[in-house]
């Protein structure tokens, strides 16, 4: 088939690399404010597993050109026009979308892959111009650090439809991702685009919950580590999503929050409920500092805090809503030097902050932040910061203190290397343990 695809989102070089490597004839043209040539170098495309190789691949091939690159398209028909826009671009999804079947001359279909208000896709059909011509919604469900897997050997299909002719043609571009079993659920397309949204809104529910039951279990002096095992072997529960932490981020998942509180209001349904996950979520960004200051007794000025992790989420080079953005304004405000360690997400936050003078940034050795740190915080969970040198740890951290902000570490066991260890609703001290000599 041949696939146009618009968009700069980590979803439109997706499917522009899933699409092409199967053999779709697809040509990609990226969003004006992120063309090619900026794309091209973006640290989160190229920290993202294989895709930038299956790109080049594509392009090699033949079966990929990229609008911006010097690649020759093909002229000749359309197929499927692939919109993949971040919400900010909605203004200008109806041109794009008329423009593309002008250019088509033919029915076609439009697979709105963007997370848009609920209706839009209705709406963008509108502009096809044409009676035979669709718009479906496919819910964009891809998992940064994940994304060529999570679309190459899909879970699901989410696919809003009111058409059979339409959801063929879906189901026959995406058939060689779809061999094992029928991936495809089918709903209206205004179900599929309010089911995205109410998704996030459980999932952002639950882990909010879970950090109000964390703030609880410290009050009361109990280890929400049994209390969230004890949540998650009922089986109207379940383990997904129910992990204490200092807070969520990310470009999409706190963007789709957003946006299902944004349609609420639109509605006239005001959400307290929303309200209150979204103030939730933003005070356990700053429950770290409060564990910090507490610990101080209020006496930060002049202390150096080493940080491990700024990105969003492991596997990412993304900071945006991260925790570590309002960590570090608190921590500077009460004049704290963060000598802070991440593997991908250095060069975002030079870009994010520029250069503080009160902040260093280190990408190689995580120890290396430690040098003349008072404690160490741990903020993302990285792989490699799982199973530190305690030994080492307890020999560079001037007052001993671990801020643990997912919970990733067993307390007793770090207080028996005489660390203090503070989590989110955990904690240990090292004069209460049996220290390791």
């Amino acid at each position: 088939m041949h696939v146009v695809i618009h968009g700069s989102e980590l979803a439109a070089a997706t499917a522009a690399a899933a699409l092409s490597w199967v053999g779709h004839r697809v040509h990609w043209v990226p969003h004006a404010s992120m063309p090619w040539s900026t794309l091209a170098e973006a640290d989160w495309l190229q920290r993202e597993p294989e895709l930038l190789a299956r790109l080049a691949e594509g392009r090699e091939q033949g079966t990929l050109t990229v609008d911006g690159s010097g690649d020759r398209r093909e002229a000749g028909r359309v197929d499927i026009v692939w919109l993949a826009l971040s919400p900010e671009q909605r203004t200008e999804a109806g041109e794009l979308v008329a423009s593309a079947a002008i250019a088509a001359n033919q029915p076609l279909v439009l697979v709105n892959n963007s997370t848009f208000p609920v209706g839009e896709t209705e709406r963008l059909e509108a502009s096809l111009n044409g009676v035979e011509s669709r718009a479906v919604t496919l819910v964009d469900m891809l998992e940064e650090g994940r994304a060529w897997q999570t679309f190459t050997r899909p879970s699901r299909w989410l696919l809003g439809c009111d058409d059979g002719w339409a959801e063929a043609q879906v189901r026959e571009l995406l058939r060689a991702f779809n061999r094992r079993r029928d991936a495809f659920q089918r709903m209206p397309r205004r179900a599929a685009e309010l089911t995205k949204l109410a998704t996030i809104g459980m999932l952002a529910t639950r882990i909010s919950y879970m950090n109000e039951i964390a703030g609880l279990a410290d009050t009361l002096g109990v280890d929400v580590e049994y209390v969230r095992q004890g949540m998650g072997a009922d089986s109207r529960i379940g383990y997904e999503y129910l992990y204490p932490g200092c807070g969520f981020g990310g470009p999409h998942f706190s963007r789709d929050l957003m946006r299902l509180a944004d349609v609420q209001e639109a509605s006239g349904r005001h959400s307290a409920l929303l309200e209150q996950v979204l103030d939730i979520n933003e005070q356990k960004k700053e429950t770290l500092f409060r564990k910090l200051w507490a610990h101080f007794q209020g006496r930060l000025e002049g202390r150096t805090l080493a940080i491990w992790g700024a990105a969003f989420k492991p596997g990412s080079a993304r900071i945006d809503h991260a925790p570590v953005l309002t960590l570090l304004r608190a921590l500077w405000a009460q004049g704290v030097r963060v000598r802070l360690h991440d593997p991908a997400a250095t060069a975002a936050l030079r870009d994010a902050l520029g250069d503080h003078p009160l902040l260093e940034l280190f990408d190689g050795d995580p120890y290396a932040a430690c040098e003349g740190a008072d404690a160490l915080m741990l903020v993302t969970e990285w792989k490699h910061y799982w199973n530190p040198d305690w030994a080492r740890l307890a020999g560079q951290l001037r007052e001993r203190l671990l801020l643990d902000g997912r919970n990733i570490y067993d307390p007793n066991h770090v207080a028996s290397w005489g660390l203090t260890y503070r989590g989110i609703g955990r904690r240990a001290d090292a004069a209460e343990r049996c220290v390791r000599r």
